[in-house]
């Protein structure tokens, strides 16, 4: 068995270059982490906060709203009526699917924002206190 030759890029490599690309993805990381408002103390509106679950509960109801006006068309309508009863029930499930998780999400992130506080409250009283 033999091994194949190094190709020129992969000799030309110094440890210091190797080290400064894991540094660059270590921070790349840091900064494109999901809690952003983690690293930074910025206020936030609340469209901020809520606008994807209010996004996902609007869509919910639309798509809603569709399924049932596809469900009354096929009480109305007699030539499609095949489709509109196989389409109608599947935009109602989705439409609902997508109303509840929105509804839901909301106090997740009520949660998560009134636990943020009480963390900053206690960072705040620690850092009061042992920087004497």
């Amino acid at each position: 068995m033999e091994i194949p030759p190094k190709s020129p890029d992969e000799s030309e490599k110094s440890p210091q270059s190797k080290e400064l690309l894991s540094s660059i993805t270590a921070s790349t990381l840091c900064t494109s982490s999901r809690s952003g408002s983690v690293w930074t103390d910025a206020p936030r509106s609340k469209w901020e906060i809520y606008h994807k679950p209010v996004i996902v509960v609007s869509v919910g109801a639309a798509v809603f709203l569709f399924g049932i006006v596809i469900i009354s068309l096929s009480c109305i309508e007699t030539k499609n009526k095949k489709v509109y009863k196989m389409c109608g029930p599947a935009f109602l499930s989705l439409g609902l699917m997508l109303l509840v998780c929105g509804l839901v999400w909301i106090p997740i992130i009520r949660k998560k924002q009134k636990q943020r506080q009480k963390s900053q409250f206690l960072q705040s009283l620690k850092s009061f206190f042992f920087n004497r």
